[in-house]
């Protein structure tokens, strides 16, 4: 899984934090530091702090690739 925040939009409301505290915390008054690449395992929980995210700063994306679908005809 890859996480990005866009530090630019981020507020530091925190709310991250409280949904994930093991891949999120502040450093400093409003630096957020964070986990990249956590493992699939935690993907509940980021889940949860991209949703609770007032500003819409987080996403995540899974690494898994995706197959393609095979057109009729291709083996």
């Amino acid at each position: 899984m890859k996480v990005v925040v866009d530090l630019n939009r981020c507020q530091a409301y925190a709310q991250c934090i409280y949904a994930a505290p093991d891949h999120f915390a502040l450093h400093g008054a409003e630096a957020l530091v964070y986990d990249t690449a956590p493992d699939e395992a935690a993907r509940a929980e980021i889940e949860r702090a991209v949703q609770a995210c007032p500003v819409r700063a987080i996403t995540a994306t899974s690494d898994v690739p995706v197959p393609m679908p095979q057109k009729a005809g291709d083996q």
